[in-house]
């Protein structure tokens, strides 16, 4: 019997972390024609390049498109020449063989030849195959998943050479726009600014030469990783552009490796703030840049990523997200509403010391946020820079999946189809809206997957176990993670490392109940078991709220993720701990409620739209009601100050923050550009003309008022209404303040002072943000007004 659980927890930490323990792996790069080439860091000095081949592979759910090989097929293992050989993989599945050959062309076209026949149509690609029909992974995760191998092992992050490169440019546009300014930093110590002042070359030379010079630097440094905040966004398309248009071979990668190529974006987690405003961003983002032998990792991929479990973040830009981590240095330049380039032509150091400022704070997030997707790589088989923008679901958990059956042999089955059962949805209460005082959050750990674990809740179709399993083992390899972080120094390596692997190893247990119900998205996708529970979560949730309800506490919200309340004057952090510790005496055993924090003041507005106040005086904003990229500047800082005063009982203080920004708006002293909201341009020229005559919208009217009659389908503009109609804004130009002062005092009214009105009395909220020229002779005294708290619902769960 041990030597069956022996052999059961071997294979599940092959699943997890593959079963081959080469080290020091810090990139691959595989060809379709079966070659690779492996990079090991062996110490902090030394990288080797190592050449292998492999077999092409693909999962197939028929041989009938291969018959037509005759008998350059061939099973694995038989005597004599093939072209192609298969194995046929066991149960019930729908891909039920494993066929490869010497080079992926030749397996590749063999599969669309006998397609094409069969369907009496020609394919071009296997993807137009369909996912149940075949199951490509690009040459690197065929070789990963073949071989076992996966990223760094016996690495920590501290040990990979990172650097970190920014662009400054005379404009956003490649195509009329230059470069004039490149920073470059790495975590061993290397600083350099290059420009195109080290020269007397002028125009196209210099910029072309600043390019050499920047390919050189990164190939003289040989860094393991490239960084940078918004990498895909901006600087590599900008340089991959500028690089085209002057004619100059942009050798970044390592010696003897190919040069620049182009992959899909993996899944994401949704739009940027700050950063992107609707899909189509995302969609422009979805080509990045390859360079074979160095990973180029997005740090706005890995703010996204904490923000989508943290949801405590300002916004994603750099700025913001350096000040809200404590990375951004005292004396951090400053740039704003200035334009870098104009800045340039009149004090060259101070845009140099910005945009050194700029790659010290990009290294510091990576080093921050980088080290989940690094725990990753670790065990997925993809490459490093691919988990970096992967969701958890298809991006990491899919991978996994694979890779655990074709180690089994077990065939794949096909994507599940709806059949009409409608998924049940999460619970979400909420209990009361307003203000309330001495607030505790009580968080239940990973609720799904917990439930998913204890009644042993998994897909249909999963016929081996594998998703359970991989959920059963990072959970407990989690916990000892998260039990290895408390006890290592704060600081340290080790520290640093275990606590990134606990954090993605939560990412990836809390996909699990994701994967399930996205049927159509995900192979193992299983409605009725993602119902299931979900049901379970509702009982245990109502359980969970009833009993601390029983105990005195207010109920404020309670979801998946936790229950906040409020307790009564007088209690101590002691009561609190207690009163959650009961409760969690009450639950399954592999469900855990813990005292997750303890805040001085909540705004409840809506479901999982709140603001925190913490005893120490900080306040958090979550949800779209108080974060969101369509809030303009004046709007955002508005709420910002009004919920801080609200929260502390400054209630004159909230009233203040209104008249003031009313009164900067009316009398036209708020700066344009704290009006101004970004659009991304959905239609071309041509696309908007054809429809104008039934429709006009702000942001091409701006254009066209602006004389602009061209412009680039996913562009970016940023426009404000003026007086006459909507105007386009440029960051650094001159200010007209010519905006339409009636229209953006009822937004401020209407947008953003009506959020606070769950806090007030219908009366009071009149009274503290009526017309701010106009007070009302029959009101209340500020001084007077309190905030309230409105019970909504009963704790009648069942």
């Amino acid at each position: 019997m041990a030597t069956e659980e022996g052999q059961r927890i071997a294979q599940e930490d092959a699943w997890l972390w593959g079963w081959d323990a080469t080290p020091g792996i810090v990139s691959v790069w595989a060809g379709r024609d079966g070659r690779a080439l492996v990079w090991r860091r062996l110490d902090r000095a030394t990288v080797v390049c190592e050449r292998a081949t492999f077999r092409p592979w693909a999962l197939v759910s028929t041989l009938a498109d291969l018959a037509h090989l005759g008998d350059g097929l061939q099973p694995e293992g038989a005597d004599g020449p093939a072209q192609v050989t298969y194995r046929a993989l066991a149960g019930p599945g729908h891909l039920r063989y494993l066929v490869s050959a010497a080079d992926g062309r030749t397996l590749e076209g063999a599969i669309l030849r006998g397609a094409s026949v069969a369907a009496g149509r020609s394919f071009a690609r296997l993807s137009e195959l369909g996912a149940d029909e075949v199951l490509w992974l690009p040459p690197e995760e065929q070789y990963l998943v073949a071989t076992g191998r996966t990223y760094f092992r016996g690495l920590a992050f501290a040990d990979l050479h990172r650097l970190q490169f920014d662009l400054e440019t005379t404009g956003l546009h490649p195509a009329r726009d230059r470069i004039f300014l490149v920073a470059v930093r790495t975590n061993r110590g290397e600083a350099r600014v290059l420009d195109v002042a080290e020269g007397d070359l002028k125009g196209d030379e210099a910029e072309a030469d600043l390019i050499r010079r920047l390919a050189a630097t990164i190939r003289a440094l040989d860094p393991d990783v490239i960084e940078n905040h918004n990498l895909h966004g901006f600087d590599m398309p900008f340089l991959a552009k500028r690089a085209q248009v002057l004619g100059v071979a942009l050798a970044l990668g390592r010696e003897g490796a190919p040069g620049l190529s182009q992959r899909p974006a993996a899944r994401g987690y949704g739009p940027v703030r700050g950063q992107m405003d609707d899909a189509a961003e995302e969609r422009e983002r979805a080509v990045r840049y390859v360079v074979p032998g160095r990973e180029l990792i997005d740090t706005l991929d890995a703010v996204r990523r904490y923000d989508f479990a943290a949801r405590d973040l300002p916004g994603h830009g750099l700025k913001a997200v350096a000040r809200h981590f404590g990375v951004a240095a005292p004396d951090r330049e400053y740039l704003d509403g200035v334009l870098p380039f104009e800045q340039w032509k009149r004090d060259p150091d101070r845009v140099r010391h910005y945009a050194q400022d700029d790659v010290s704070e990009a290294g510091e997030l990576a080093r921050l946020l980088g080290g989940a997707a690094f725990a990753l790589a670790q065990m997925a088989p993809r490459r490093y820079e691919r988990l970096a923008d992967a969701g958890p679901a298809t991006g990491i958990l899919d991978p996994l999946l694979v890779r655990a059956y074709v180690r089994a042999g077990a065939a794949l089955p096909a994507y599940a189809q709806h059949d009409g059962t409608q998924h049940s949805g999460a619970a979400l209460h909420l209990f009361a809206a307003g203000v309330a005082r001495r607030v505790v959050k009580a968080d239940v750990s990973s609720l799904y997957p917990s439930l998913m674990r204890h009644h042993r809740i998994s897909p249909r179709s999963d016929r081996i176990g594998a998703l359970l399993a991989l959920v059963d083992r990072l959970v407990a390899q989690r916990l000892a993670a998260k039990a290895r972080a408390h006890a290592a120094p704060p600081g340290s390596d080790a520290r640093h490392t275990d606590e990134a692997l606990s954090a993605a190893m939560k990412i990836l247990v809390n996909s699990a109940y994701g994967y399930l119900g996205a049927v159509g998205l995900t192979r193992f996708a299983d409605v009725e078991a993602a119902n299931e529970v979900t049901r379970r979560g509702r009982e245990l949730l109502g359980l969970l709220c009833r009993e601390l309800a029983a105990r005195g506490v207010t109920l404020l919200e309670a979801d998946t993720d936790g229950v906040y309340f409020a307790v009564p004057e007088g209690w101590t952090e002691a009561d609190e701990r207690r009163v959650v510790g009961e409760v969690a005496a009450l639950l399954p055993p592999l469900v855990r409620l813990e005292f997750e924090g303890r805040y001085a003041a909540m705004l409840s507005h809506e479901p999982k739209n709140y603001a925190l106040l913490h005893y120490d005086g900080t306040v958090l904003l979550r949800g779209v009601a108080f974060r969101s990229v369509k809030f303009e500047g004046f709007g955002e800082a508005f709420l910002r100050r009004a919920v801080q005063c609200l929260l502390t009982g400054d209630i004159p203080g909230v009233h203040a923050a209104y008249l003031a920004t009313a009164e900067a708006i009316a009398e036209r002293t708020l700066p344009t550009a704290e009006v101004v909201s970004r659009a991304r341009l959905t239609k071309t020229p041509q696309q908007y003309q054809a429809g104008r005559a039934g429709r006009r919208e702000a942001h091409y009217e701006a254009l066209l008022a602006g004389g602009r009659a061209t412009w680039r389908k996913g562009e970016s503009i940023q426009l404000y209404r003026a007086v006459g109609g909507f105007a386009l804004w440029e960051p650094g130009q001159a200010d007209r303040f010519d905006y339409d002062v009636p229209h953006y005092l009822r937004l401020l009214r209407e947008t953003y002072a009506i959020r606070l009105a769950r806090a007030f009395t219908a009366e009071d909220h009149a009274t503290l943000f009526g017309a701010h020229n106009q007070p009302s002779l029959f009101a209340a005294p500020i001084e007077a007004i309190r905030p309230i708290l409105t019970p909504l619902t009963g704790v009648t769960l069942d």
